[in-house]
């Protein structure tokens, strides 16, 4: 996998950054203010799906192998 959660908090700061550009004009302010909602729409289903698989990892540590029947395919684990 290359991309890894930090590099999203980086794209994140780096619309931030962007948006608080003062020498934007209206439109421009527009433009990113609408890729900025596409970006944290994207980055809100990205980290769902991290929170999802640390809590199935949890699960799998205070449950140990019985629990894998029950969990989703992760990390290339075939049944």
């Amino acid at each position: 996998m290359k991309n890894k959660l930090s590099d999203l908090n980086n794209h994140l700061f780096a619309q931030l950054e962007r948006l608080a550009q003062e020498d934007l004009t209206a439109d421009q302010v527009e433009h990113e203010a609408k890729r900025a909602e596409a970006i944290v729409s994207v980055a809100d289903q990205i980290t769902r799906n991290a929170e999802l698989q640390l809590k199935a990892a949890k699960l799998f540590a205070d449950h140990g192998q019985q629990i894998l029947p029950m969990l989703p395919q992760i990390g290339g684990r075939s049944e």
